[in-house]
């Protein structure tokens, strides 16, 4: 991001503060936020310092003393899409504008629905080294973009299943929710590698800048 030491970064959501903890390392002043309190108190449990706080809070409501305070707001490894509502995906995008400093820029990192359907895949399986067989099944709704994802596990522990959905975006959509919000949308690259986001790309990196 090319940010100076000391520079405002807010971590949302920061589950349990792997990122914002290694922000602070590195010398930036880190605000954590999150709605979980057992992931934030994991989260504390790594260690807190003057420059590195975390909140509980809603990221769809963030709290109104934040506003143009941050030189830079990240959301990493997918934290993102799981609202039922559309809308509040669209809220989200515009609290991260209102909290940033003008100029400042928003690290969003997630799945690509381009990439993910160009090599969908509705099912696999792999062995844990403890002899845990895990598998996964998906299906995607192409009208609203969800995708629902079943997990289902057996072995030494416990058997078990579980369900959980994700709203996929293309990069222009979400360069369109961004410029609505006042953000625009400098850069793409294929996940974390340095190289630009294509069609076939799983993942994507966008990175935003706020006019001003």
């Amino acid at each position: 991001m090319g940010l100076p030491v000391g520079a405002h970064i807010l971590d949302v959501p920061c589950g349990q503060g792997r990122h914002a903890h290694l922000l602070a390392e590195a010398g930036y002043d880190v605000q954590g936020a999150d709605l979980s309190r057992d992931l934030l108190a994991l989260a504390r449990k790594r260690g807190t310092a003057p420059t590195l706080k975390y909140t509980r809070a809603d990221m769809r409501r963030l709290p109104p003393s934040w506003t143009g305070g941050f030189d830079a707001v990240v959301n990493l490894f997918t934290s993102f899409g799981f609202f039922l509502d559309p809308a509040d995906d669209a809220a989200v995008v515009r609290e991260f504008a209102r909290v940033l400093k003008p100029g400042g820029q928003l690290v969003w990192h997630g799945g690509s629905r381009d990439g993910i359907m160009a090599r969908f895949l509705g099912r696999d399986w792999w062995t844990t080294r403890d002899g845990s067989l895990i598998g996964h099944e998906r299906s995607f709704d192409p009208l609203s973009g969800v995708m629902t994802l079943r997990s289902m596990w057996r072995g030494p522990k416990p058997s078990g299943a579980r369900e959980h959905r994700i709203r996929l975006y293309t990069a222009t959509r979400l360069a369109e929710l961004c410029r609505d919000a006042g953000l625009i949308v400098t850069l793409a690259l294929d996940g974390w590698r340095d190289r630009p986001l294509t069609r076939r790309s799983s993942e994507m990196l966008l990175v935003a800048h706020k006019d001003g």
